[in-house]
């Protein structure tokens, strides 16, 4: 089973041709409202791949949290712990431009009251083969899941994102890292991706580092690097494509299939979602992701 510990949000969803300048008004092409946040979007993605998946982290009392408990349980996300507290629920203003970039701001709501794992849901992370972290819950939280994890003989992968400074007992209990180029550079000052890789395989066992269309580099164990290529596709949203890598990562690791096949699954997985509008609603299932795989001879 996979366990998720993170955040969910209501995704405002604006699409520009060219996103505005400071001060600047431009007309957009259509808006959407759609469940997201890194936390379900990585349970989800997990979800529609084949792995059983349960939810921890928490929603307000408002509509939207309504709306998003209802979305991850259709996805067949197991919603029993997911907390409902006073107030609003986290939202994220996105806007993707004509190329399919994205830039994003995120207003934690009820995601910002989880400062500690309940004892329920320290249970459930015992009781699960991989747990899945992000940032956006406070950093604290995130911390204390990642020990109880560690603790267990949880398998624990990190995505830090939004980047923030890493806690040495955080990094210390993380056994797969996956951070995009940018986040890769932020948290270690090295601009080439390689040299990247390697200071932060000094603390984790295996670390990924996402590039976009170009792909993926990765290094587990004693293994050296490995670049693995993504398709090429025309993108239309790339909003949800990192944790749709995760989610599918997170499912061949618990397959345990080979570092590198694993990395091609989940990129295969990441191609087909940047090839659809919103977050949640691009994630591939997982018989999309075979046929992807099987076109390409991956």
């Amino acid at each position: 089973m996979i366990s998720v510990f993170g955040s969910v949000n209501m995704d405002l969803v604006a699409y520009v041709d060219v996103v505005p300048a400071l001060g600047e008004t431009v007309t957009g092409r259509a808006f959407n409202t759609v469940p997201g946040g890194k936390g379900a979007n990585q349970a989800i993605a997990a979800a529609r791949a084949g792995a059983k998946v349960a939810f921890l982290g928490a929603v307000g009392d408002d509509d939207f949290g309504t709306e998003m408990r209802r979305t991850l349980a259709e996805a067949g996300v197991d919603v029993t712990d997911l907390r409902t507290v006073p107030g609003p629920s986290g939202i994220a203003q996105i806007v993707v431009d004509g190329g399919g970039g994205n830039s994003i701001i995120v207003v934690p709501g009820a995601n910002g009251t989880v400062t500690a794992p309940t004892e329920a849901e320290i249970e459930v992370i015992s009781r699960s083969d991989v747990l899945l972290l992000q940032l956006e819950l406070p950093i604290e939280a995130v911390t204390a899941a990642a020990r109880a994890a560690r603790a267990a003989g949880t398998t624990v992968v990190l995505t830090p994102a939004p980047v923030q400074p890493l806690p040495a007992e955080l990094l210390e209990a993380v056994d797969i890292l996956v951070a995009n180029e940018h986040e890769a550079v932020a948290i270690t000052g090295q601009a080439d991706h390689e040299r990247a890789l390697e200071e932060l395989r000094g603390t984790v066992g295996w670390v990924i580092i996402t590039l976009g269309a170009r792909g993926a580099l990765t290094s587990a164990g004693d293994e050296a690097a490995v670049w693995v290529e993504a398709p090429r596709v025309n993108a239309v949203d790339t909003t949800a494509a990192g944790d749709t890598f995760v989610g599918a990562l997170a499912v061949a690791h618990l397959e345990e299939q080979p570092a590198d096949r694993a990395v091609r699954f989940a990129t295969a997985a990441a191609g087909l979602s940047v090839q659809r509008a919103g977050a949640s609603s691009s994630m591939p299932t997982r018989a999309e992701i075979d046929r992807s795989l099987s076109t390409t001879g991956a």
